[in-house]
């Protein structure tokens, strides 16, 4: 049965999503005389109110787990109920844990807390970023990384690649970025000079698009 509470000064503290938790501070009105809530009754309400508010109305049904219930004798008038539950949302059923204090002198809740214990599906749109590397050729990228350095130093020397220093990102347009660092000797007999490059490709054909070094003077 659906017990109803008014609740005023209503106030919310989300975290972040998946492990989310929202703190309820609620001044409630006493219980009319003669109906007292439970400390268990009311802090259930309590619990399944905020969850609501914080996840959404149609986040239903919120249960709650009898055997992972405690209820802690009242200390200045406040009692403590803690316990686990779940609730339906439309990615699937979540768990929590929450906990609640309960003001004997008027019957309601004066504090809530819960938190999610189980992470939210992973979507598709969550998925990495994973590149087609069918006809990405590293090897493109680096000797046209070298043509762009004689054309730039016709006396170069000796050009290097440092292999494991290679990234790939992805970029507008349905394109890919591969990010390098490397050494030239601009002239030879001058000291090598580190600098970095980045080659885009078409990620449909694996063209080379463009070359562009950086860090040079």
């Amino acid at each position: 049965m659906k017990t109803l509470m008014h609740v005023t000064g209503l106030a919310f503290l989300l975290c972040a999503w998946p492990y989310c938790c929202a703190e309820v501070v609620a001044n409630a009105a006493p219980t009319p005389t003669g109906s007292p809530k439970s400390a268990t009754e009311a802090c259930e309400t309590a619990v399944t109110d905020a969850i609501q508010e914080a996840r959404g109305r149609d986040v239903h049904p919120v249960q709650f787990v009898a055997a992972k219930r405690t209820v802690s004798p009242a200390l200045n008038d406040e009692a403590s109920v803690r316990g686990e539950g779940r609730y339906r949302a439309p990615s699937g059923f979540r768990t929590f844990n929450y906990s609640c204090s309960f003001n004997e002198k008027t019957h309601a809740p004066s504090g809530v807390v819960f938190s999610d214990t189980s992470a939210a599906p992973t979507s598709a749109t969550d998925k990495p970023w994973q590149p087609d590397l069918t006809h990405l050729s590293p090897e493109a990228c680096d000797a046209a990384t070298a043509a762009a350095l004689k054309e730039k130093y016709p006396r170069v020397g000796h050009i290097s690649f440092v292999s494991n220093a290679r990234q790939l990102k992805p970029a507008e347009n349905a394109r890919v970025l591969l990010e390098g660092q490397g050494g030239v000797e601009r002239a030879p007999g001058m000291a090598p000079v580190a600098f970095t490059y980045r080659c885009e490709f078409d990620s449909a054909s694996g063209k080379l698009v463009s070359v562009q070094t950086n860090g040079l003077p």
